[in-house]
């Protein structure tokens, strides 16, 4: 048991510095390694349903977004005129897929969030390397968005963060980068913001449902949210690019390995 708690630690050590660096609340990779390693036929079989995974991942990801929003904060790179309106939009969803992931089995959950990260991952890679991102801090003050569009697709957010445990912040990034027009580092800063909203609301209704397993819960958090720290630290000093490559590098990666765990590969 030492151990494991020690393992814990240094996975949510890392978990929070890629996460809070790429603006997606790290589980992203918690997901993946607990249907690799910690669910039943894995090394420490912790987890024996898709919802145990989903609801402790979110615990893990409500930690790190609330450390590394409180960085961001402090910062003065969270867009509060964005990132309130979309935090409200995402908590109906997030209440609603906790609901949902219950009737989900093994392979389903693998199918489906292996191809939502190939999708994602493709547009995103794309994305980066055709297109200029400026490394800026701090948004014009003429800047303005389509409000609509971020609201609506907020609302969808909240859904798939709860059903996948994994935090909304892989769409909300890409999603106000290439359609909203945000400079990619206000994008990571106020995604973690409505993350850290949308999770919690998520970590809620996960915990009544009886969702979440303490021991790695915990643990992992705790090192999330040291990592948290360095990943805000990190990002002032990486360049739009590299973030953007790297996330989707790392979302391409897993989605492969999630399918061909369902047998379709």
């Amino acid at each position: 048991m030492g151990l494991d708690i020690l393992l814990f630690l240094l996975l949510g050590l890392f978990v929070g510095t890629f996460g809070t660096l790429v603006g997606i609340g790290g589980g992203l990779i918690c997901v993946p390694i607990f249907i690799f390693f910690l669910s039943d036929g894995g090394i420490y079989p912790y987890f024996h349903t898709a919802a145990q995974i989903t609801g402790t991942s979110l615990v893990i990801v409500c930690a790190n977004a609330l450390s590394g929003t409180f960085a961001y904060i402090r910062q003065k790179r969270v867009y509060f005129a964005a990132a309130i309106p979309f935090a409200l939009a995402t908590l109906p969803g997030a209440f609603l897929g906790s609901y949902i992931v219950d009737d989900f089995t093994g392979p389903m959950l693998y199918i489906s969030y292996g191809s939502f990260l190939l999708l994602m991952s493709l547009m995103m890679y794309w994305n980066a390397t055709h297109k200029k991102h400026a490394d800026v801090h701090t948004l014009p003050a003429d800047f303005t968005f389509n409000r609509s569009l971020g609201v609506g697709s907020s609302a969808g957010v909240g859904f798939i963060s709860s059903i996948f445990g994994i935090g909304g912040g892989v769409i909300h990034v890409p999603l106000m980068v290439y359609l909203l027009g945000f400079p990619v580092h206000v994008a990571t800063a106020t995604s973690h913001f409505v993350l850290a909203c949308s999770a919690t609301f998520g970590v809620i209704s996960h915990v009544w449902l009886g969702h979440v397993i303490w021991t790695p819960a915990i643990c992992i958090s705790i090192g999330a949210a040291i990592g948290a720290q360095i990943g805000a630290a990190l990002s002032k000093k990486t360049k739009s690019k590299v973030i953007l490559v790297l996330l989707a590098l790392a979302m391409f990666g897993l989605g492969l390995r999630l399918i061909w765990m369902s047998g379709m590969l």
